[in-house]
């Protein structure tokens, strides 16, 4: 532990404080293969998962970030077996009853992303408790993807959109990127700067994908249960090598 803990400091004494990335999203895969792999069933590994996210989010919050968004439960995600889905959303409230204390002592302000209105009405309490504890809070702002799909954010973005126009509150001319960026899950928070991903898949898997446009991308075969501070640290070290040009030279 204390040679772990040595190489975290070292590690982090590396980062250059002014170029961290403002906006970090997190693709949190690998939690069932986590189990698998050692002959449990698979909601244990979502189990072990939230530890992850618990320490995952303390960190960032200690370093600096403004931004973390994490991919929790995608559109995709309800054509998984009806026992897991059934876990995944006790465990959901499980942990906002449980950490939305703590977040709030240390600042974090809670916010979720995604169409709410399909999950469960305990887990719409759970979210509306989080958020209104925290909404004060300045510091990290935790973004929670629940039911979220990069097309279908799209999509409902473009419906608004033609609703006003529809209603003359907007002209065909006025659209612009940013029009379209202020009718995301998202407004008002800048693209993310890195986007990471676990367990050894490389796709974004539908997750923000208009606001990743020229995101950072960091890919680690560590499973998310696996996953710690030291690779956290590691990847925001790739970001920092990286010269964004956004287009340019």
């Amino acid at each position: 532990m204390a040679f772990f803990l040595r190489k975290i400091k070292d590690l982090t004494s590396k980062i250059d404080k002014s170029r961290l990335p403002v906006h970090i999203g997190i693709i949190m895969d690998g939690n069932g293969r986590w189990a698998q792999k050692r002959g449990m069933m698979r909601i244990y590994g979502h189990k072990a998962g939230v530890k992850t996210v618990r320490e995952i989010v303390k960190a960032c919050s200690e370093l600096g970030i403004k931004y973390l968004t994490l991919y929790a439960f995608s559109t995709e995600n309800w054509k998984r077996p009806l026992e897991e889905v059934n876990f995944l959303m006790d465990l959901l409230v499980e942990y906002l009853s449980k950490e939305v204390n703590e977040l709030n002592k240390n600042n974090v302000k809670i916010n979720f992303i995604g169409d709410i209105s399909f999950l469960p009405k305990k887990c719409k309490v759970e979210i509306d408790r989080a958020q209104n504890i925290t909404k004060e809070n300045d510091g990290l702002v935790l973004n929670i993807a629940l039911n979220y799909g990069g097309r279908d954010e799209i999509v409902k973005a473009v419906k608004k959109i033609c609703h006003k126009v529809v209603n003359k509150e907007l002209s065909i001319d006025a659209i612009t990127e940013q029009i379209v960026s202020e009718n995301l899950y998202t407004q008002n928070q800048p693209d993310p700067d890195l986007i990471i991903r676990t367990s050894g898949e490389k796709r974004l898997s539908n997750f923000l994908l208009w606001q990743s446009a020229y995101s950072e991308l960091w890919f680690t075969d560590v499973l998310w249960p696996d996953f710690n501070k030291k690779h956290l640290i590691e990847a925001i070290l790739y970001y920092q090598t990286r010269k964004r040009r956004f287009g340019g030279i």
